[in-house]
């Protein structure tokens, strides 16, 4: 595998093309950026999450218990319905581009996500700014939807990112 920098132009005779998230100027707000490809969410998925982070909610684990609750069956997570949501972003958005989350807001749930469901993602910009604190760099913020086969809205977030503008980019 060759290693490339960012102001390489060509390697024997190849144009290079660096995967890579979007700078500061390159973000727009009048797109809707649709991710892809969505992601299937197996019962492994859930049960891995949410033990890895120690979630001992019935309503995640106890298919028996879940069955006798309001929507009959066991939840995904709804931290690793987040989780994925966001990602889903990354190599879109902000890989290889992106300082520093500083924050999330209006995390919304609107629908359960279930075992087999599967999650697409989509995201507009809502803000932008240059940073006032850190030259080269700029806030963006994101609001990321997620729906599942169906369409229906699974999820909501507004994330607010500081990534690099590409003159400063390292």
């Amino acid at each position: 595998m060759t290693t490339t920098k960012p102001d390489d132009d060509e390697i024997d005779g190849r144009t290079v093309v660096v995967q890579r998230g979007l700078y500061f100027e390159e973000f727009d707000q009048s797109t809707l950026y649709l991710h892809r490809p969505g992601r299937t969410v197996t019962e492994a998925d859930n049960v891995l999450f949410t033990t890895l982070t120690m979630n001992t909610q019935s309503l995640h684990l106890d298919a028996a218990w879940a069955a006798e609750q309001p929507f009959g069956q066991r939840l995904v997570n709804s931290m690793f319905t987040l989780s994925t949501l966001v990602g889903s972003s990354v190599a879109q958005l902000t890989q290889g581009t992106i300082v520093a989350n500083l924050g999330f807001a209006n995390v919304t749930f609107p629908h359960p996500l279930f075992h087999g469901d599967t999650l697409y993602s989509e995201s507009i910009v809502t803000a932008k700014r240059l940073s006032v604190s850190r030259q080269g760099q700029g806030v963006v913020t994101l609001t990321h939807t997620g729906k599942n086969q169906d369409g229906i809205v699974v999820a909501t977030a507004v994330r607010t990112v500081l990534v690099w503008c590409e003159d400063a980019a390292s």
